[in-house]
């Protein structure tokens, strides 16, 4: 077996590996990034961009379908599956290609490919070919989806968002668990692509939601649109020849319903089952993860460091990356380990309305605020530059604390949620007041003047601001 002493091992050359193994470079060239399977993130790969590269495809068919609100009558439209998911693979490959090439560039003194384990607190075992003595370790290797045992015997016909991107053409129908950011995604753009879609909950959630009367608007919203059991007890899941059967309870009554596939969108597990974490020398907690500082990443007073997904602490990209740069920066000017910068929470949901939360949830605000805060809304039904491009649906909460004036956290179900959050998630890291937000420049006509309607509403409940009037002159028509 070959032998290999480094400074730095870093597990796993996902975005949040690369990162670390860059930072960790800096500060010595005795590094190793060992990858168990094949480069290129699940990003690139199996997350952010194919997804959206579906709902790409999706976005258009429902724009064409709905053309004729505007006047614009359509004709002999068909969505061709195969041309669709032709589209989706072409260019998945071409944003995962630049991140092999990237990998492949890089030394290869400094890349090891192989399942690694741990064997002690120094040592890692990689394949059955390289013994690796690290002294330090950032683990960064990832996440996958997590299967309910309810699914077992579905067999060929169940399939993950991994599998999805790799079909040739679409199926009929769709049988997808998990409301979340996920299955909502994927389960709304297939609906949206002629696919016949149930979307099957338990807890009556949505999207992430957390802010309740956000999370009731986003239901009746989308069960509109396509078949939603948010609430639902299933009972069976049966294999078919040529699909699955479910059957289910929902408010009393049994129902059954068969599909071609069931999509499992029920969330994600961290990749250290297989690790021999155990071998560690770490404190793990009950579910076997290993405890970690969320602003240094280290593991307890260790010389290992835990990044990006496999944490489970904030699954996101961006997040991944932060954590990489600090995991990384760590490791390697050991023993000088520091706080990283972490930045505002900022989540989007891709659904249509989009979805997005910044900073502090309604319950967090509750509990740090004491109950002493206000919500500040508006609605998008009325709101001018959305009634124009018929996007006028939706409803911003924005969150500020009594006495400070300080903007706390926000949830929103509307158009442009992802453009909106950024404005928010840049004014709680600045911690700016609710009156300094609205200092802004707010241009006409946008769907960003929502954002300032909901933030005069939040001025006035925290007694800092006078009252909004109907019809505001200096706002502009539907401003």
């Amino acid at each position: 077996m070959n032998k290999r002493e480094v400074d730095v091992a870093i597990v796993g050359a996902g975005t949040a590996g690369m990162v670390a193994y860059q930072r960790a470079r800096k500060k010595t060239d005795r590094v190793l990034l060992v990858e168990g399977e094949q480069y290129g993130t699940t990003c690139a790969r199996v997350g952010c961009m194919p997804s959206k590269l579906l709902i790409a495809a999706a976005e258009h068919a429902h724009a064409v379908k709905h053309a004729s609100e505007f006047g614009v009558l359509p004709a002999d439209v068909r969505i061709d599956g195969r041309l669709v998911m032709e589209r989706v693979r072409s260019e998945r490959d071409r944003f995962v290609q630049p991140v092999v090439s990237s990998m492949e560039s890089l030394p290869e003194e400094h890349r090891l490919m192989g399942h690694a384990r741990f064997v002690g607190a120094h040592r890692l075992i990689v394949g059955d070919h390289t013994e690796v003595h690290a002294d330090r370790i950032v683990i960064a290797t990832g996440s996958r989806p997590n299967i309910p045992g309810l699914f077992k015997d579905v067999r060929d016909r169940l399939v993950v968002n991994d599998d999805i991107f790799d079909w040739q053409d679409l199926p009929e129908s769709v049988a997808v668990f998990g409301p979340g950011v996920i299955g909502l995604e994927l389960g709304q753009a297939l609906s949206r692509l002629g696919v016949r879609v149930r979307l099957f909950g338990v807890s009556g959630g949505i999207g992430g939601l957390r802010d309740e009367k956000i999370r009731d608007y986003a239901l009746k919203t989308f069960s509109e649109e396509f078949a939603l059991s948010p609430k639902a007890d299933t009972k069976k899941v049966e294999p078919l020849e040529n699909g699955v059967r479910v059957t289910w309870v929902e408010e009393g009554k049994e129902h059954q319903e068969t599909f071609d596939y069931l999509l499992a969108a029920t969330g994600r597990r961290p990749n250290v089952d297989n690790l021999d974490i155990q071998n560690a020398g770490i404190e793990l907690d009950d579910r076997g993860l290993p405890e970690f500082d969320p602003y240094t990443l280290r593991c307890g007073d260790s010389h290992i460091f835990i990044a990006g997904d496999v944490n489970n602490h904030r699954p996101l990209l961006h997040e991944a990356a932060d954590e990489g740069r600090i995991a990384g920066d760590n490791a390697g000017a050991w023993p000088d380990v520091r706080a990283g910068l972490r930045k505002a929470p900022l989540a989007v949901v891709f659904s249509d309305p989009q979805i997005a939360s910044v900073g502090l949830t309604i319950d967090q605000v509750d509990e740090k605020c004491r109950g002493g805060f206000a919500v500040g809304e508006v609605s998008f039904e009325n709101q001018g530059r959305s009634r124009v491009i018929g996007k006028n649906q939706g409803l911003l909460r924005v969150y500020g604390e009594h006495g400070s004036d300080l903007f706390m956290g926000a949830e929103m179900f509307g158009p442009a949620a992802e453009h909106i959050a950024h404005l928010l998630a840049w004014c709680a890291q600045k911690r700016m007041t609710v009156s300094e937000m609205l200092e802004m420049p707010f241009y006409h006509p946008v769907i960003e003047e929502g954002l300032r309607t909901a933030l005069k509403d939040l001025n006035r409940k925290l007694q800092a601001g006078p009252e909004p009037v109907d019809g505001c002159m200096d706002c502009g028509p539907g401003g």
